[in-house]
């Protein structure tokens, strides 16, 4: 019991020096595994996913990728720029890789490393609506969410354990009832909406970036409105959901983008 609460108080200590600050967002993070312990990893397992599936290349829709991702990339450095946080981009390595692959979706891995599906692109239908993808993937990227979701998870079971001490003498009913409510409320009380949060940060980033990138953060409500339609609404209900409802999305981004035209705005891009 002693050795468990000085583990406990041990781990609330490293939570603390752990924490910085976002350039993107302004927001304090929690982030318990570095850079230089993540994106080795990540970019190796990028590198074996390429290995095992069919990479595009050679055509106008992969070249179209390449293009939309490295505009991105630069908008994000010409922010940073302008807020003096250039050294925010060390050690990220950016790839942009189009995937043969019919499922609606694209992904990134912390550092850079990005995949866009071929099911995606009749969603995208067009440059804008592609560039809305990849400024949200990006910004998964630049927010540190692999990071921030793995230290999530590290906190869920440091607390689990210490739901297992704390019941440890009460009988085995009683402590599967506060195992099974803990279980739930993390799921649905922290897991859960940290991903929707994540997911709606990464959403008013990647507007701000395809603003600066010189595409009109306008057609971000038509690319999600297509994705809405898409979905056929099989969505499961928004509180189970790691990502916000297509209605809830829509709504928050329609909000969001007078900041990013405005951020857009004092770097010279106008529309």
């Amino acid at each position: 019991m002693k050795k468990t609460i000085i583990t406990l108080f041990s781990a609330l200590a490293l939570t603390v020096a752990a924490c910085s600050t976002n350039p993107f967002t302004g927001k304090k993070n929690l982030n318990l595994v570095s850079n230089s312990q993540i994106f080795p990893s990540a970019f190796a397992q990028y590198d074996e996913f390429l290995k095992e599936n069919k990479v595009i290349t050679g055509t106008k829709d992969a070249s179209m990728v390449t293009s939309v991702g490295q505009k991105i990339r630069n908008a994000a450095e010409k922010y940073l720029a302008s807020i003096g946080h250039t050294e925010y981009l060390n050690g990220y390595e950016w790839e942009y890789k189009l995937v043969q692959n019919p499922e609606v979706n694209a992904w990134c891995m912390p550092g850079g490393k990005i995949v866009v599906y071929s099911g995606i692109l009749p969603v995208t239908k067009d440059e804008a609506g592609l560039a809305t993808v990849m400024g949200h993937e990006v910004a998964h990227a630049l927010l540190n969410h692999g990071a921030q979701r793995m230290t999530n998870d590290m906190l869920a079971q440091l607390g689990a354990q210490g739901v297992a001490v704390a019941s440890s003498g009460t009988s085995q009913t009683t402590q599967q009832i506060l195992q099974q409510a803990y279980g739930l409320g993390t799921q649905f009380g922290a897991i859960l909406p940290f991903s929707r949060a994540h997911e709606s940060e990464a959403d008013a980033v990647g507007l701000t970036l395809m603003a600066i990138a010189g595409y009109n953060p306008d057609n971000a409500l038509s690319f999600w409105q297509r994705m809405q339609a898409n979905s056929g609404g099989s969505a499961p209900p928004e509180f189970m959901s790691t990502h916000p409802s297509g209605t809830t999305r829509i709504n928050n981004i329609t909000k969001e983008i007078p900041n990013a035209k405005a951020k857009a705005a004092k770097l010279g891009v106008k529309y």
